[in-house]
This record gives C-alpha cells, sequence and structure tokens, in this order.
C-alpha cells in the first residue's frame, strides 16, 4: 500500500501589504469589518510583492454589492499584456448583512467606508474597511490634545511608581 502525502498546512498570521495610517487621523472610527477581495492573479503577484496603496481609496456599495475604489496595484511585470488596470473597482466579499447594516450606516449624513489596511489571511487577500465620520479641523486639535493629556497623565503615574 501506497503512503499517504501529508497536506501542507496554510500558513499561519498575516502578511501586511500596506496599510493607512492617516485614517485615524482623518477619521472618527465606529467600526472595523473585514472583507475578502476579488482579484486577478496580476493583483495577487502584486499585492505578495506589496506593490499597493490606499491613499485616496475608500469603498461604496452599489446594487446590494461592496466595491472597493481607488486602491492603487501596481502592474506586475511577469504578466505582460495580461496584466491587471491598476486603479480599477475591485468587489468586496461580506454578508448580505453586513452590507445591509453598512448601508444603512453610511446613508447618515458625515459617515464612509475608508480602508485601513489590505493584507493576506491564510493565504487570501484581505481588506479591513473602517466607517467613520469625518473629522474638522477643530475635532483634530481635540483629539491631538486628547491624545498628549493621555500621555502626560501616563508618563507621570509612571514616574510615582518609581519614587
Amino acid at each position: 500500500m501506497a503512503k499517504k502525502k501529508k497536506k501542507k498546512a496554510p500558513p499561519v498570521g498575516e502578511l501586511l501589504v500596506c496599510s493607512y495610517p492617516r485614517v485615524e487621523r482623518d477619521y472618527e472610527i465606529e467600526e472595523r469589518i473585514e472583507c475578502g477581495m476579488v482579484l486577478t492573479g496580476s493583483e495577487v503577484k502584486s499585492l505578495r510583492a506589496k506593490r499597493a496603496d490606499l491613499e485616496g481609496a475608500y469603498a461604496s456599495i452599489e446594487r446590494m454589492e461592496l466595491f472597493l475604489h481607488g486602491m492603487h496595484i501596481a502592474p506586475y511585470e511577469q504578466a505582460g499584456r495580461f496584466g491587471h488596470e491598476p486603479k480599477r473597482k475591485r468587489k468586496l466579499l461580506a454578508h448580505r448583512r453586513e452590507i445591509e447594516r453598512l448601508l444603512g450606516r453610511t446613508a447618515q449624513r458625515g459617515y464612509a467606508l475608508v480602508p485601513t489596511r489590505v493584507y493576506f489571511r491564510n493565504g487570501r487577500a484581505k481588506v479591513e474597511l473602517a466607517l467613520g465620520k469625518g473629522r474638522k479641523a477643530g475635532d483634530n486639535r481635540e483629539a491631538i490634545r486628547r491624545k498628549i493629556d493621555l500621555r502626560e497623565a501616563r508618563n507621570a503615574m509612571g514616574r510615582a511608581g518609581k519614587g
């Protein structure tokens, strides 16, 4: 009898492709959701080489489907003429109930769906979307002031413990 071949275990953990840290500064984040991405082969190859950018990207709901607009994935050189368009709109995969809930939330004034990071989890490309309300310049100063006050309080507590 022939021996059975062992299957390779899928890679554990996450491989971060790119992130967009300005989202934290520009939006008041209320929740985050993980979505799969529908990609072509050359897009996957470029993502694995970490050649992507989320600058100016956003998500929208059209005909009860979730789409990512404005994400740049650099062309894969070895793909030749079978490559992809760098800034095409890409379909995102999420549960129907999640999409319905997001549709209700984004219909409210000031809410937006913005991608915060793109990564691979167990070999599958994922994007993390944040539902957030846009901040104004005054709100931004207030958030920075709050962060500085919190840091000063932590430093004071650390000094008190050592003394």
